[in-house]
């Protein structure tokens, strides 16, 4: 069985529906963490790395000192070992630092579902797609856009590696987990917490779907 390395951040984090999306795919979920009380995992024996979203910044040096900077090692281990990384929200920014490109605080954060623009016929889906992050990405010239909003560059691939800037793992249950462990950001953005979670509700069929297309879209990508 092909097996799949998610790295989560926080223990209220879950794989989602981006985890169902690779189970179906015929893969072995193996969810675990990385913060300042971790051991770093090993790559070995993994087909795939999955790095999830974290509430901490890519370029906080604290964090670098703290966890950030062996999780940046993990990339380069996957980089000598040919094994794809597929980034959702840090994660995708953690790819673009590793590949010398820039992450830096946003003037407009998105907390919420949103549309994107497909670029470059990479096949992206415009969703909607939920939301949650208070920096972006300035890409390095070896990734290629493949989704963008008014915001910020919403997705890109950097040789088989790819990053989500959106969360194509939440469904509403990861939601409510979120917010029983911090709401205050969200309504400092003016967030509805209760509505939020009630759309996310209606909206977790179909997000499930995207999740599955979007999944086969990067095993499309790294086959080639």
């Amino acid at each position: 069985m092909t097996r799949a390395l998610v790295l989560r951040h926080h223990h209220e984090d879950h794989s989602g529906l981006i985890g169902e999306a690779f189970e179906s795919r015929g893969y072995e979920i193996d969810l675990r963490i990385m913060n300042e009380d971790s051991a770093t995992p090993s790559l070995e024996g993994y087909d795939v790395f999955v790095i999830l979203g974290s509430k901490s910044a890519v370029y906080d040096k604290e964090v670098e000192q703290a966890w950030f900077g062996r999780e940046i090692e993990l990339i380069a281990d996957a980089e000598r070992r040919d094994i794809p990384v597929f980034g959702i929200c840090f994660g995708a920014q953690a790819l673009c630092l590793y590949h010398g490109g820039i992450v830096e605080r946003s003037n407009e954060p998105e907390i919420g579902w949103y549309h994107v623009d497909a670029r470059n016929d990479s096949g992206i889906a415009t969703g909607p797609w939920f939301e949650f992050h208070f920096d972006h990405c300035l890409l390095p010239e070896s990734a290629q856009l493949w989704a963008t909003s008014p915001r910020a560059v919403q997705a890109f691939c950097v040789g088989r590696n790819v990053g989500v800037q959106f969360h194509p793992e939440i469904d509403h249950l990861q939601l409510t987990d979120w917010f029983a462990s911090g709401i205050e950001e969200a309504r400092d953005f003016g967030v509805d917490v209760d509505a939020l979670i009630e759309q996310t509700k209606l909206e977790t069929p179909a997000a499930r779907e995207r999740a599955v297309d979007l999944v086969d879209l990067f095993l499309a990508h790294i086959k080639n």
